[in-house]
């Protein structure tokens, strides 16, 4: 667990059946792919939306004689991913082909690794709430080529094949059946990406297909997840299905929801789930047979007789630890223990590693709390209802941080503060030369900030004898003269003038 919290694991999701309960047992398949220029085994880009069959070298076609040479820069980036997920990095590992035909897949057989992969054991924690977490077991990590494309909707009599994605690197993320609900499954997911994100491993699109996950469901009944824990033995588990390439939160959560509810309609109708593989149409919002599941000796796996065993050496993977960026539950506790700002706000400031590096750049040497506020309520706000990001915000962290500098020196009041962002949102500038420029300075004059509140007090004598009787009143006269000034005075100042006068 980590060290800064102690978490208490979430309740299974309990699914009521026309008979009986049942609970959900839950394993993913996250298929992550690497962050590189180059392949796997070739020096063809790995670049998106070029035009069909223009990135491939030779041996992603097949061309006979072609041999396969490793891309190192991907063997360091799935040990990274691998430390990100407190795992074992495995020193020797091995790669292996996985028989099977299909037209793109040009030489009848995928790369991958199966009896030795580059990553064991490790772990993943997935934050449900405060204070609640599921620890999800991380079974394995392998390094495989990724597959091409086959377009059936240009022609009506014909498919096209496009090769551009052969042999492009691919971590799978293999995890245990710890995952016991459709909200912990889209969560597990998103910390994944989180974390890949943050290490530079994974961009995580989702939508172009750069992550996608098999998930696997099978119901139980109540009790019978615990027998499995204690003995290990998956009889106790039901039959599982998988559910193939799943690249939408949203799919994914809908999807396990559909398939429990279909496997226990069987299981209370008297009948055996089959294991099989699954789609999910989104259309219909079910899924629907694909194929029996294939088990491992369907593939006819054997070593890939052209490459060696993979050695790499400790030093190496020293070498990598210590250049690990700082992960996003680090970066969260940090937030939390040296800044001051609630769980809430510092997860919600490290969900994306280029929003975290936003505030940092703008809460740098500045109070956190306020830096957090405007980050999160005013340009996140409108951000969101923009539809930008903060790579594409029309408002730079060093122009924000100027606006919180002018707050603090007590240069512009709270109100004025919102005014220079629309000025910054809308024109951009320099918000030190704008307040300026624009005469937007804070009145400090005691002098003219107490002839405004006198004024207001002489022209209202019947709301002052209620203010009298009614402290809270005072409010009123408060807006008044930060109204009649035009936003400018300081409230501060106008509260305590008020506030002495009504109350002599």
């Amino acid at each position: 667990m980590l060290d800064h919290l102690t978490y208490t694991a979430p309740e299974p999701k309990i699914i009521q059946g026309a008979k009986q309960d049942w609970e959900l047992v839950i394993g993913l398949e996250v298929h992550a792919q690497v962050a590189s220029n180059a392949k796997l085994f070739s020096g063809a880009s790995t670049g998106f939306g070029a035009e069909p069959n223009s990135h491939v070298a030779f041996v992603d076609a097949a061309m006979p004689g072609m041999l396969p040479v490793i891309n190192e820069f991907c063997v360091a980036q799935a040990v990274k991913t691998g430390l990100g997920l407190k795992a074992a990095i495995n020193l020797r590992s091995a790669f292996d082909r996985k028989n099977y035909f299909y037209p793109d897949l040009p030489q009848g057989y995928q790369i991958s690794q199966l009896y030795h992969p580059i990553v064991g054991e490790g772990e993943v924690i997935v934050d449900m709430g405060p204070g609640v977490a599921r620890r999800v077991r991380i079974e394995r990590i392998h390094l495989e080529q990724d597959a091409g494309k086959s377009i059936h909707d240009m022609d009506p009599n014909m498919s096209f094949v496009d090769l551009n994605r052969t042999g492009v690197a691919l971590m799978e993320i293999v995890s245990r059946p710890d995952i016991r609900g459709p909200e912990e499954a889209a969560a597990y997911v998103a910390k994944l990406r989180q974390i890949m994100r943050y290490l530079g491993t994974c961009d995580g699109n989702m939508q172009n297909g750069n992550l996608r996950a098999d998930v696997n469901v099978s119901v139980c009944r109540p009790g019978a997840y615990e027998r499995y824990q204690e003995t290990q033995d998956f009889s106790h588990l039901g039959t599982r299905c998988e559910i193939k390439n799943m690249n939408s939160l949203r799919f994914i959560q809908a999807a396990i929801d559909y398939e429990a509810r279909r496997q226990i309609a069987i299981l209370e109708d008297g009948g055996k789930v089959v294991q099989e593989t699954r789609l999910y149409d989104p259309d219909k919002g079910e899924t629907r047979s694909m194929r029996s599941k294939e088990e491992a000796h369907d593939y006819r796996y054997f070593p890939d007789p052209d490459l060696l065993p993979l050695e790499i050496e400790q030093a190496w993977v020293d070498g990598i630890a210590a250049s690990m960026p700082e992960l996003p539950d680090q970066k969260k506790a940090r937030f939390v223990a040296d800044l001051g700002l609630s769980e809430y706000d510092a997860g919600v400031l490290t969900a994306e590693v280029e929003n975290a590096d936003y505030f940092e750049a703008v809460a740098r040497s500045r109070d956190g709390k306020m830096a957090a506020n405007w980050v999160i309520n005013e340009l996140f706000g409108r951000l969101n209802k923009e539809g930008l990001t903060v790579e594409t915000s029309p408002v730079s962290a060093a122009q924000l941080g100027g606006v919180i500098d002018l707050i603090g020196s007590g240069a512009i009041s709270g109100k004025i503060a919102k005014d220079l962002f629309e000025i910054l949102w809308s024109e951009g500038g320099d918000p030190a030369e704008i307040v300026e420029a624009r005469g937007m300075k804070q009145v400090t004059d005691l002098g003219a900030i107490e002839a405004a509140v006198d004024e207001i007090i002489a022209a209202n004598p019947a709301q002052v004898e209620k203010a009298k009787a009614n402290p809270k009143l005072a409010g009123w006269f408060v807006g008044q003269v930060l109204k009649a000034t035009g936003g400018k005075a300081n409230p501060a100042a106008v509260q305590d003038l008020v506030g002495k006068k009504l109350g002599g």
